[in-house]
């Protein structure tokens, strides 16, 4: 949103673009916060941009207002601690967790911001049903259905050790769509209407994850041929 200088006043994003800003036309002068109601006055233009995904949609919104500083955004105008998902593989066990000051002998991946807890706990669970196909999604490690005692995830591999890394390392580095590929083959037999639902759920939040990091790396391809 600018203004009549056009100046960029406030930065945000919205999967529905008619909500958003019917909130702020029909919206009760009464009841909405003074910061907003000086917002809306001093708002000249409105201007868009569209995203592939929800997750290249946040990282867009992040880099604005890392870069502008809106007067009336609040929230992320100020670079938040840098957090990375790491792991590391002792014996027969995968353990991942998320960390600010990763340790040289586990792997990471990031900065991923506040990103990072939730591509972890996604990571662990289908992992978990990946490697634990007799297992119902019922019996999930206590929490982990609703990510309680997350922090830390421990996940023994036994056999399936080699495959769990190499799939890992085909998701962050390599082509994203043979990681999916190998997850499907190993989740493709559970066919319970309810186990299905939570799987592609959980399957879209690493897929706009994907989606976002190939968008960054074409824009940071652009940049460096300019």
């Amino acid at each position: 949103m600018r203004d009549a200088a056009e100046n960029v006043v406030y930065v945000g994003k919205a999967k529905d673009l008619r909500q958003r800003l019917n909130h702020y036309r029909v919206a009760n002068p009464d009841r909405m916060p003074r910061r907003h109601l000086r917002m809306v006055r001093e708002v000249k233009r409105i201007e868009f941009q569209f995203c592939p995904s929800e997750s290249a949609a946040l990282t867009r919104e992040a880099t604005l207002l890392r870069s502008l500083r809106p007067k009336f955004n609040r929230a992320g105008v100020w670079p938040g601690k840098a957090r990375f998902l790491v792991w590391r593989f002792q014996e027969d066990r995968l353990e991942m967790t998320v960390a600010e000051a990763p340790e040289p002998q586990w792997q990471r991946f990031g900065p991923l911001g506040g990103l990072a807890p939730h591509l972890q706990r996604t990571l662990a669970r289908l992992l978990w049903l990946a490697i634990n196909p007799h297992r119902s999604v019922a019996g999930l490690p206590a929490g982990w259905a609703h990510g309680r005692f997350m922090n830390s995830t421990t996940l023994p591999c036994g056999s399936t050790l080699a495959e769990v890394r190499n799939a890992l390392e085909t998701f962050f580095w390599g082509n994203p769509t043979q990681f999916f590929l190998w997850l499907g083959a190993k989740l493709t037999e559970r066919t319970l209407p309810f186990e299905r639902g939570v799987i592609l759920s959980e399957l879209e939040v690493l897929e706009e994850f994907a989606t976002g990091q190939l968008a960054q790396e074409k824009d940071r391809q652009q940049l460096a041929l300019l």
